[in-house]
């Protein structure tokens, strides 16, 4: 998939046509991947050209794709294709909202990392990215040729990107243009530590990333002295919000309303909390591990207690790829230095909770060895419109799980669980604030470490400053987690509903999982028949 994608952003999409039939099923999948060649950045000499120019020709085509699109004669095709048609809108409306409001290549400094030396738990790396970007935990180690050869083009790439850089940017978005010098860092030190790793064998490879190294510091040293002339908010304001909102991730809410149900989420998980803890006074407070052999065993036995209660309690079919694609995530133990996450502070003192959190890696695998059947949906969407449904369903699970009994027996554990959903909430509040134009991305971070109980998230910490950076740069993110999480409980009711003599778990979790990785209200139609939500957001548009 990486190779294939790398080779569709190589074209020059500026001469892709519109595809001429438009009339069934297969003329959409054509139409499809015609579409995803066009999507990606044009590219002068293997190099993705964000100037002003291409940027207006890309925009100007995107018009001509829309009305294309809107030709397709949906209204009598199987719920199933119309959903996919939904997909191409929604990712149409993404390029569309790049365009006219997010403009990353020209307000974003971090938008011009190339480098990902870590994978993400989500289909698509969260967060405006070029399509083409060098993701170097997917590869297999030892390099083949083949795979050295296409690093060797990705590297090549990064010194006439920085150079780009420096005239593509223009914006005058103070958090993100002074977060963004960060990530520009991060990618220098990437690069070095990629460097280190193939000197030995495969020296030029450790040349070229040397020398992106090199031009991503100057770019680097180039943006520090920009940033005192920076001073405007980078937020995209309520009305862009709503209308990414309806349009991209199909989430029929307005900022307002996110903004409503998220402190209700917030509420209810602090007032839970305080429940268990007084329903567990009698009880030692949990101590964190301390060593690597005892955060081993816990973990791999918080994975075998939960693979054994999804089996048990019949919650949804397992499948022989589960119980590796958990086990492979557990994570290596590192001393108390200082330097770990809020997450680590839950993990630390009880395995178990995060281990539902992990449904994600369930979602990951699924894509990979029972991959959908439609041409549209095996492939993950851009624009991160899958995140209520990846985002949502993992949070969610942490909840439902301990609802259905995992842990009954681990009082304390239950506690962790509402502290996880506080701090979602909180930060998701601290993300739709910034885009609202309400608070810096500062006091975002001091306002979700205040809703976090325990302390557990000091406001100057990496985990809140990188979550608060990416939920600045990627509208609808930062509250997909809960909103998803609400979204998906109102679908379980639905669907129970219409079931109410013979629904089961296992039977909604087999048909969730079967649907793909989509938004949930284009889930609810599909699986309830409940069109509603759509016919309400695609109104007059």
């Amino acid at each position: 998939m990486l190779l294939s994608l790398f080779l569709v952003s190589c074209s020059t999409n500026s001469t892709t046509s519109i595809p001429a039939n438009r009339s069934n099923y297969q003329d959409l999948a054509a139409f499809f991947d015609a579409w995803r060649v066009f999507r990606a950045p044009p590219r002068v000499n293997n190099v993705p050209d964000f100037s002003v120019e291409s940027m207006k020709t890309q925009f100007q085509d995107l018009m001509l794709w829309k009305k294309a699109l809107a030709e397709f004669p949906i209204s009598d095709w199987p719920v199933t294709a119309q959903v996919d048609w939904h997909l191409i809108r929604a990712e149409m409306n993404g390029l569309d909202f790049d365009h006219r409001v997010l403009m990353p290549w020209q307000r974003d400094p971090a938008y011009y990392v190339y480098f990902y030396p870590s994978d993400t738990d989500v289909p698509m790396r969260e967060g405006p990215m070029i399509e083409g970007s060098i993701e170097a935990s997917y590869y297999t180690y030892p390099l083949s040729a083949e795979d050295v050869s296409e690093i060797e083009a990705g590297l090549a790439i990064i010194p006439e990107l920085n150079r780009q850089a420096r005239v593509n940017l223009t914006g005058n978005a103070r958090d993100l243009w002074v977060k963004g010098i960060e990530s520009i860092k991060d990618q220098s030190n990437d690069l070095e530590s990629f460097a280190e790793q193939v000197s030995s064998t495969h020296p030029v490879l450790a040349e070229l990333s040397r020398t992106a190294k090199a031009s991503s510091d100057s770019l680097a040293v180039w943006l520090e002295e920009q940033a005192p002339s920076k001073t405007g908010l980078s937020g995209v304001g309520k009305e862009n919000m709503t209308w990414a909102l309806k349009n991209i991730h199909y989430v029929n809410l307005t900022w307002e309303e996110e903004v409503l149900i998220v402190k209700r989420e917030l509420a209810r998980a602090h007032a839970s909390l305080r429940l268990e803890e007084n329903r567990n006074r009698a009880l030692q407070e949990l101590e964190k591990m301390t060593d690597a052999e005892t955060y081993d065993r816990e973990l791999n036995l918080a994975v075998d207690q939960y693979m054994a209660f999804m089996e048990e309690e019949q919650i949804m079919p397992m499948k022989p790829y589960m119980d590796l694609a958990l086990r492979e995530r557990m994570g290596q133990f590192r001393p108390n230095d200082g330097i770990r996450g809020f997450f680590d502070e839950v993990t630390y003192r009880h395995a178990l909770p995060m281990r539902s959190h992990g449904n994600h890696w369930f979602d990951l695998a699924r894509m990979r060895e029972e991959p959908h059947s439609s041409p549209i949906r095996h492939r993950p969407l851009w624009y991160n419109i899958f995140a209520g449904r990846a985002e949502g369903m993992a949070t969610g699970m942490e909840e439902m799980m301990m609802h259905a009994g995992i842990m009954d027996d681990k009082p304390q554990a239950r506690e962790l669980v509402w502290i996880l959903l506080a701090q979602r909430a909180a930060r998701a509040l601290g993300g739709l604030y910034q885009q609202g134009g309400v608070m810096t991305l500062e006091e975002a971070a001091k306002f979700a470490s205040k809703w976090t109980p325990r302390g557990y998230l000091p406001w100057d910490g990496n985990t809140i400053q990188h979550e608060q950076h990416f939920y600045l740069r990627q509208p609808a993110y930062a509250e997909s987690y809960v909103i998803g999480k609400v979204e998906i409980e109102a679908l379980i009711a639905e669907y129970a509903r219409q079931r109410e003599d013979t629904f089961t778990l296992y039977q909604f979790m087999d048909d969730f999982n079967g649907v793909g990785m989509i938004p949930v209200s284009l889930i609810n139609w599909e699986m309830n028949g409940d069109a509603s939500e759509i016919e309400t957001l695609t109104a007059n548009k």
